[in-house]
């Protein structure tokens, strides 16, 4: 008997999905605008009512641009300006939201939303459920194994594992050196320039990793791959940037605070706190409804 799968949100995406597609001119009657925590509180219903999830965790960022990974690079998301006031408190609303539909969420001033995820799904993977990420950020399929998917809720996108490769040319656990090769400027990762997509796709099909690649490096001049002679001279050239950036890209598994009580069962919705937060953000009776119907 297969255990219910579990279903890790990666909150952001999706809340900042809702920022810059609904109009800030969605506010309240104080005039705080309230877009991005009303697309991401429709989000939520939308998943519940298809999902019927009971285990269930929602996973935000704290500080919205720092991390461990600046104490490695401190240009770690520096090209990202700072979060405006009002979206962090649409940031906070969000979370409050959540809890009072009952969802357990994490968040960790040192970690970021990618490494509670990857904590908890190795937890809860270790334990038999299999794992679905919510979410469409390409770094966290490096989390999915066989059994597990990475859903792509709003355009409908479920994958497995051979699917990722389908999609991003690699396999889940490539993912990491994938980007390492590329560079990640979301981010503000380097990578090796002159590396693009199809051409880490080819090395890491060729190779396996990046380990592989720096012990067998001078076989890259040989491969049928364009411009080989080239890319074996920035391989060669910028290897430290590299390593480097596979510090960054890698999503780390045992944070600490998920693990005190990485508990995921659904709670009872608290319907008080959720209408008086309604109240304050001023939403119709219609999402209202759905919200205490989930």
């Amino acid at each position: 008997m297969s255990l219910q799968p579990v279903y890790l949100i990666d909150a952001s995406i999706y809340i900042f999905r809702a920022w810059f597609s609904i109009s800030d001119e969605f506010s309240n009657s104080a005039g705080q605008p309230t877009n991005a925590v009303y697309g991401f509180t429709g989000f939520l219903c939308n998943l519940l009512e298809q999902t019927q999830a009971e285990h269930i965790g929602v996973a935000f960022d704290e500080s919205l641009s720092k991390s461990f990974r600046n104490e490695i690079y401190s240009e770690y998301k520096a090209n990202r300006e700072p979060a405006p006031e009002e979206l962090k408190r649409q940031f906070a609303w969000a979370r409050d939201v959540a809890e009072a539909m009952g969802l357990r969420c994490f968040i960790d001033q040192r970690y970021e939303a990618d490494d509670l995820i990857g904590t908890l799904a190795v937890h809860w993977r270790e334990r038999g459920h299999p794992v679905c990420v919510v979410t469409s950020d390409k770094d966290l399929a490096q989390l999915i194994e066989k059994g597990d998917s990475w859903w792509d809720f709003t355009r409908n996108q479920k994958l497995d594992p051979s699917k990722i490769k389908d999609k991003f040319g690699v396999f889940p656990q490539q993912i990491a050196d994938y980007l390492a090769l590329t560079g990640d400027s979301v981010d503000n990762i380097p990578g090796i320039p002159g590396v693009g997509p199809k051409s880490a796709a080819a090395l890491l099909n060729h190779f396996g990793n990046l380990d592989a690649i720096w012990e067998r490096v001078d076989e890259v001049r040989h491969l049928s791959i364009r411009g080989a002679a080239s890319l074996h001279k920035k391989l060669v050239e910028h290897r430290a940037a590299a390593e480097l950036a596979r510090r960054l890209t890698g999503i780390e598994t045992r944070v600490p605070s998920a693990l005190e009580d990485p508990g995921l069962t659904r709670g009872a919705l608290d319907e008080a706190r959720l209408n008086r937060l309604f109240d304050e953000l001023d939403f119709g009776g219609m999402l209202r409804r759905r919200c205490l119907l989930t």
